[in-house]
């Protein structure tokens, strides 16, 4: 009698095992299967990739400069073109009137703008 609860248990644990097993290992392969993440390394390199496959270790420093200049030059172009703005706005004001508050706004894009140009030079 014992035996055939023995027989009827492990039939019933295999019955079960195979209609619960699939779907829980596919959840388990489902989660290792996601591509990996990329590390993120401090200086943005990974120590052990061969240094022949990378990017240059240093940047052309002239090509920088170039670059900056061209930056500079357009930056320069956009002041001056607000401060012009800036004039024509002031001049239309009459002396006694208090200055309007688009006429603020604009000298403080205008300062924002100079201490951009002021950065970019010095670097």
């Amino acid at each position: 009698m014992t035996e055939s609860r023995r027989c009827l248990l492990k039939t019933f644990v295999a019955i079960v095992g195979v209609f619960v097993a699939p779907p829980a290992l596919s959840s388990l392969l489902a989660q290792n299967a996601t591509a990996p993440r990329a590390r993120v390394y401090p200086n943005g390199r990974d120590p052990n990739a061969p240094p022949d496959l990378d990017e240059p270790s240093h940047l052309d420093p002239k090509a920088l400069q170039q670059a900056n200049r061209l930056e500079l030059k357009k930056q320069v172009a956009s002041l001056s073109e607000m401060v012009s703005e800036l004039k024509e706005q002031v001049d239309k004001m009459d002396s006694n009137a208090t200055l309007s508050l688009s006429v603020v706004k604009k000298a403080q894009q205008i300062q924002k703008l100079a201490r951009q140009i002021q950065g970019l030079a010095k670097s």
